[in-house]
């Protein structure tokens, strides 16, 4: 029982530190998606194609995933492959907080009112 308090102290510093490291900064992310513009539009919101993903509104867990198994190799998109290839764990952080800020597309809901 001693330990505890250490313990716990122990934890939450360390999973602090953890946080603090991964937070992605919008303005760099915003910065940092030129290259993401041509396919994904400025916002994250002007998908070239059916196959290209709306970006904006996305949570940034799930774009930093996405964008970590492109990298990895784990996803595989010969395009995305390639630009994730040379992304840090850092831009990949900005890239997902840029996007996770954007208003995404609303979708109408059709139905009885």
């Amino acid at each position: 029982m001693k330990y505890l308090a250490p313990t716990v102290a122990l934890l939450f510093i360390l999973i602090s530190g953890q946080t603090a490291l991964a937070a992605g900064n919008p303005s760099r992310g915003l910065e940092k998606s030129q290259a993401c513009q041509a396919c994904h539009g400025k916002n994250g919101n002007e998908a070239v194609d059916q196959n290209t993903p709306i970006l904006a509104g996305q949570h940034a867990g799930y774009l930093e995933y996405a964008l970590k198994a492109y990298r990895s190799g784990d996803r595989q998109n010969a395009l995305m492959n390639g630009f994730a290839g040379d992304l840090s764990d850092q831009d990949i952080a900005d890239l997902a907080a840029w996007y996770s800020r954007q208003e995404g597309l609303v979708t109408p809901v059709i139905g009885n009112k």
